[in-house]
């Protein structure tokens, strides 16, 4: 594909689902749309960062009618987590590592002209800021257990992407309709743009498709399709790139569909081959809830549901959204199995 970068080249959950409302079919050139959720609840962080709460799910990876790496589709199941409403800001990146280094320079802008480990650091020092324990070690090998800030992997991007569709894109398949919901090689003129001035997609997310490639936790495979576990995959243990996602200002509509595949090396930030293409937002692990039997503001009701090292909250979720649990005497013993998890309506 004449737009897409020769490799060779290139050197070395927690909301209960919302769902169901409504199903939707894809086109007929398309597999059937799974039933797709509404807008997800979201929380704000202690430095000021809108993030939505993903549920868990299953869903189909890849596309079969795409690039060599897309291949096959396949059923993968997606653990809840929390995922940043938006890129990663000049503003937000500026103000924890000091430093914008940005083509495009604007402080709502995407930060651009980053390497993967340039996210990876911002990722600790969000985390360090927060008081969370960082994902990432000195050799950015990462903790998935750790309670702070780390990037997507290539399961959790494309999951929050396609926001419950099948589809190319996660409003459909007609190409003609990205300009509502990306800034592309169609109409971005050659520069980024402001984050969230696009449509977002169903679950609240947006520039999910266009302004900058986002990068991605995974070491970039292009066979990895062909032997991903089914549950949670995190890409293969070594390689030289790791992946990156949503196609960028730069690239046509098919290079942002949802399944689209790219890859750099971890290192990677020189401009003069395209490094202002490529940003980042963050995702953490779903909080765990926690029950409590005193009301948690003035509209609340004993029997409610919260966070227990959660991102930065005051929001209240009632056990409507959750599988519901009386009071328990105190020293009555453990909850049993399969109470206090978030009810998963809808999924499959």
């Amino acid at each position: 594909m004449a737009e897409r970068l020769c490799r060779g080249l290139l050197i070395p959950p927690l909301l209960a689902c919302l769902f169901i409302t409504g199903c939707e079919q894809a086109d007929t050139a398309g597999p059937p749309a799974r039933a797709r959720a509404g807008p997800l609840e979201k929380i704000t962080t202690k430095t000021g960062i809108r993030m939505a709460l993903i549920p868990a799910g299953d869903f189909l990876m890849g596309d079969d009618r795409g690039e060599d790496d897309e291949r096959p589709a396949h059923k993968v199941h997606v653990a809840a987590f929390c995922m940043d409403e938006h890129e990663v800001t000049q503003r937000d990146y500026q103000a924890l590592l000091r430093k914008n280094r940005s083509r495009f320079a604007g402080p709502d802008h995407p930060v651009d002209c980053v390497s993967w480990r340039d996210a990876a650091d911002y990722c600790n020092m969000r985390s360090f800021k927060e008081g969370l324990e960082p994902c990432y070690d000195r050799s950015y090998r990462c903790n998935f257990a750790a309670s702070g800030y780390r990037l997507p992997t290539e399961a959790e991007w494309e999951y929050a992407c396609r926001a419950g569709a099948a589809d190319r894109y996660a409003f459909g398949n007609d190409a003609a309709r990205l300009g509502e919901y990306a800034w592309f090689s169609g109409n971005a003129a050659k520069t980024t743009h402001p984050v969230k001035q696009k449509r977002p997609n169903l679950w609240g997310l947006y520039d999910m498709h266009g302004n900058v490639w986002e990068w991605c936790h995974d070491r970039y495979d292009e066979a990895y399709y062909q032997k991903s576990p089914a549950d949670s995959p995190r890409g293969p243990e070594t390689g030289d790139t790791c992946a990156l996602r949503g196609g960028c200002w730069k690239y046509s509509a098919e290079r942002c569909r949802s399944a689209a595949r790219h890859s750099e090396t971890p290192a990677f930030a020189g401009v003069c081959f395209g490094a202002e293409t490529y940003g980042f937002r963050c995702v953490r692990r779903a909080p765990q809830p926690t029950f409590t039997s005193q009301p948690l503001s003035d509209t609340g009701s004993p029997g409610e549901w919260r966070p227990a090292d959660g991102p930065d909250t005051e929001k209240t979720i009632r056990a409507g959204r959750y599988a519901p649990v009386p009071p328990r005497p105190h020293g009555s013993g453990p909850l049993p199995a399969g109470v206090g998890v978030a009810r998963q309506s809808g999924a499959g």
